[in-house]
């Protein structure tokens, strides 16, 4: 059974930070493109960060650009999402999501959400 399991979140201080990670289960990441996506009460789910089959290519929101870094260890079927100055406005569920890597790029799964798997979320809630 193919799972994206998303884990680390929490609540964290402004300024603060944190680091999520995304294992995959069922299936081997080194194929595949990855994104991270986030959704706040009341808005829709977007892209915040994505990352190529090989590590090589990465988008990131205008929202988060400088703040947040994306990085994956296929050897360890994993991405990460190192999240540093957090603030208020970061609070959100955080999920990370697949895609065949020949079926979309990093940049475009983050724009148009061209997802394949979902994984359950994970809450980050910033605040003092």
């Amino acid at each position: 059974q193919l799972q994206l399991v998303e884990s680390g979140g929490g609540l964290v201080q402004p300024g603060g930070s944190l680091r999520l990670s995304c294992a995959a289960s069922g299936f081997t990441l080194n194929y595949y493109t990855i994104g991270w996506f986030r959704q706040a009460p009341g808005k829709e789910r977007e892209g915040i960060s994505c990352i190529s089959s090989s590590g090589g290519s990465t988008n990131y929101a205008d929202s988060v650009k400088g703040r947040f870094t994306i990085s994956r260890d296929n050897a360890k079927n994993t991405v990460y999402l190192q999240m540093n100055s957090l603030k208020p406005e970061d609070t959100a569920v955080y999920y990370c999501a697949s895609a065949p890597a020949m079926s979309t790029d990093a940049q475009r799964m983050c724009v148009f959400k061209t997802v394949g798997y979902w994984g359950q979320g994970t809450q980050v809630t910033v605040s003092s």
